[in-house]
């Protein structure tokens, strides 16, 4: 039976290889990658070789191993410099990083699980209602908010704070593509600049759409950056006479300062003290993962993930505990372990401190009517920047 498996897999590869066009140009790896058309796949079971991207997904996964199948979702170092944002960048001279305690670490260490208690806020995914390559947006929200619960010491409901609000008005990215940098960089200027950052989900839900997508409904949503797609809240239905109205007032939070790391040592130098952090990572081994330890280097940096903690295994050693942002129903409850020094997780993170959140324990609510009636936008604040 596996003898007959064997035959049924080269023939398979083989048949691939006859039929395709990039198996019939580049015959190295190093030629296949550098071809937008090509994906070069690796197998233990046939040869490895070149094949389209259109034939490469039709290859059992289990099998072949293929690079370049996915959109990558973070932008070249020039597209980022060319949106304002600063690579690698820091908001002080010095950063406050560097005056961490540098301290012996645990072997394991989790703020989902820390003294029993979580500090994690929720999982979400980026690809509902419809396809979004919004994974830059997520990480460094998602690492956001959990410092926010770490700040409020896990009391209290969570505070998860609006993606869509960083879509709609962040100039960072889009639906398809960001940066690791952009994100923080975008709450910093707002928070010293008016005093207010970023929204919360109840006032801005996610909708996976921004004004360049063309998937699902987004052709047909607004999604400019104004006061209505700031904080909203609609009174009624339309033939009510029940518009949405924008808000002048919201839950929101700022933060007081960003900057960006590398390296292992300055990863959990950072997580231990401060909290979860934003990375980079090379998604393609996560696309068809279900659980365990991820070893595999990885070829290139194409998605954005949040880093919660880390462990060690017998047998793999230290790992990485990483929140990816593609729902529950994937990997480990949304989360995957990442070997140290496995899929460039250690290459680029970045990191906020969170400065004034609106909660219910700070009193510092403004208090706004059903209707939003009391907290309307006047017109020259529609536009915000």
């Amino acid at each position: 039976m596996q003898l007959l498996k064997a035959f049924a897999i080269t023939g398979l590869g083989l048949v691939a290889a006859q039929e395709d066009k990039c198996n019939d140009i580049h015959k190295s790896k190093d030629d296949c990658v550098a071809d937008s058309a090509c994906s070069w796949c690796d197998s233990a079971a046939v040869p490895s070789a070149c094949y389209t991207k259109e034939n490469a997904k039709g290859l059992p996964s289990g099998v072949f191993k293929c690079s370049g199948l996915r959109r990558s979702e973070i932008l070249s170092r020039a597209d980022t410099e060319a949106l304002g944002v600063t690579w690698r960048g820091n908001s002080s001279e010095t950063s406050s990083h560097e005056l961490l305690e540098a301290q012996e670490m645990p072997e394991a260490f989790s703020w989902c699980d820390k003294d029993g208690k979580s500090y994690c806020t929720m999982s979400r995914n980026q690809h509902i209602p419809q396809y979004c390559g919004s994974c830059w947006a997520h990480g460094a929200i998602s690492a956001l908010g959990d410092r926010i619960k770490i700040a409020r010491k896990g009391q209290g409901v969570d505070i998860n704070l609006a993606v869509q609000h960083l879509l709609n008005c962040g100039g960072v990215g889009s639906c398809y593509g960001g940066t690791v940098d952009g994100p923080y960089q975008w709450l910093h200027d707002i928070s010293k600049k008016t005093g207010t950052g970023i929204s919360y989900e109840t006032a801005q839900p996610y909708l996976a759409c921004t004004s360049d997508s063309k998937e699902g409904f987004c052709p047909q949503v607004d999604t400019k950056c104004s006061a209505l797609n700031v904080a909203r809240t609609c009174g009624s239905f339309d033939h009510e006479g029940g518009a949405c109205t924008g808000l002048s007032e919201f839950p929101n939070a700022t933060i007081s300062e960003y900057g960006s790391i590398s390296g292992a040592a300055a990863m959990m130098k950072e997580i231990f003290n401060r909290g979860p952090i934003s990375c980079g990572i090379d998604a393609n081994p996560l696309l068809n993962y279900e659980s365990g330890i991820i070893t595999e280097k990885g070829e290139g940096v194409d998605h954005v993930i949040s880093v919660v903690g880390w462990g060690n295994d017998a047998k793999e050693g230290m790992y990485w505990i990483v929140r990816n942002s593609w729902g529950e129903y994937w990997g480990e409850m949304g989360y995957v372990r990442v070997a140290k020094g496995a899929l460039l997780v250690e290459d680029q993170c970045s990191w906020a401190v969170p400065a004034a959140f609106t909660a219910a324990e700070s009193g510092n609510q403004v208090h706004c009517h059903e209707g939003g009636d009391n907290c309307k936008a006047k017109e020259a604040d529609q536009i915000v920047v």
